[in-house]
């Protein structure tokens, strides 16, 4: 039998060329049908999901239209922005925190405007201090990134003591009670008195700024209570209103959804609050939680979107997966549909919720002002 290469020897390398050059096209001619159908049937199976995505965002699209009533939470500096949608309508927005909430925190904070002027000139070095062993050298080292010795912090320093001391001087007539006053003007001074030995020095470390912190500390626990208790006060009465407002069948519908950064999502402060407020047999299912990378430009499009999603899935997991309930389960909570597939593939478990008893500890809370226990 003869072989191609014997078969080749026998022709001229011309007539070897054309008979190379024709078989070459026949075998790309025959593979070209294949490839292109192949890509072809891989884009209608594609298509697939473009069709479901675009049914499911014009379904979503239409139920915002018809969330109600739902509770919009903006977590801000003033202690927070609510906005009440009943049938399609925003009723109302508030921010219903009384001033010094905003007055407490405000000088609460200046140990932390103080660190973020210095942070980036420490030592790259965890000094021998008592919490140590909590502070990540790496994090500490792409922390410290100025050169050492480099003195570009006293400028900004001194700027920061000439705010410091404005408050200072202006804080007996700002008509805070008497016991915040107090507390306020101890971290004043004492930052102020920190500020100046450091400049002077024109040397720091974190040993020094620890003492500082630790000495303002208690005046810090005084601000935070007075700004829990304006929260407090705040949230819940304007929860009250709202729900003699809307009358009692529709606010055992409630829906809340609040909007946080990850640094404050878990265990966040509003949640806390107005999770007391709300049918107690629904509050797990119905106050949402949405930690965002950063404030959305549109808070209230972005809750709304989120929280028809939940709602159409709600009903969605029950009907597609009704012969498995776990899996059910995953679509109407924060799990991936894969998540428990892929933990049996790699022989992994889900991780324990950090907060797997702050509903029943919240829930279960007496409010200090109100008195009462999960409701208003």
């Amino acid at each position: 039998m003869a072989t191609r290469r014997g078969f080749l020897g026998t022709v001229s390398a011309a007539g070897a060329a054309t008979f190379l050059t024709q078989t070459q096209a026949a075998t790309t001619a025959s593979a070209a049908p294949a490839a292109t159908d192949e890509k072809a049937a891989r884009d209608a199976i594609r298509n697939v999901n473009a069709g479901m995505r675009a049914n499911y965002a014009s379904l979503k699209a239409e139920l915002v239209k018809h969330l109600s009533p739902v509770v919009v939470v903006q977590n801000n500096a003033v202690g927070g922005r609510f906005t009440l949608i009943n049938n399609g309508v925003q009723v109302e927005t508030v921010d219903p925190v009384p001033e010094y909430f905003e007055l407490a925190k405000s000088i609460a904070h200046v140990p932390l405007g103080i660190y973020s002027v210095i942070a980036a000139y420490l030592s790259d070095q965890v000094p021998n201090i008592p919490n140590a062993d909590r502070i990540d050298p790496h994090d500490l080292d792409m922390v410290a990134f100025k050169t050492p010795g480099d003195k570009g912090w006293i400028t900004p320093l001194n700027s920061f003591r000439t705010t410091l001391n404005s408050a200072y001087t202006k804080l007996p007539t700002a008509n805070l009670p008497l016991d915040l006053e107090n507390s306020c003007t101890k971290i004043l001074s004492e930052a102020m008195k920190f500020i100046d030995t450091i400049v002077k020095a024109q040397s720091f470390d974190m040993v020094a700024y620890n003492r500082f912190a630790a000495t303002v500390y208690p005046s810090i626990r005084v601000n935070m209570t007075f700004a829990a208790t304006a929260q407090i006060t705040g949230i819940e009465t304007l929860m009250k209103r709202w729900r003699t407002l809307l009358g009692e069948a529709a606010w055992s519908d409630l829906y809340v959804t609040v909007l946080s950064i990850w640094t404050t999502s878990d265990l966040n402060q509003a949640s806390i609050i107005i999770r007391r407020t709300m049918n107690q047999a629904k509050v797990d299912t119905h106050l949402i939680d949405l930690p965002t990378v950063e404030t959305p430009s549109d808070p209230i499009a972005v809750a709304l979107d989120n929280l028809a999603r939940i709602v159409q899935d709600n009903v969605a997991a029950e009907m597609v997966f009704n012969t498995d309930l776990k899996v059910a389960d995953a679509l109407k909570g924060k799990e991936d549909l894969l998540s428990d597939e892929i933990l049996q593939q790699v022989g992994g478990t889900a991780p324990a919720a950090k907060t797997a008893a702050f509903g029943a500890a919240a829930a279960a809370a007496t409010c200090p002002i109100t008195g009462q226990t999960a409701s208003v």
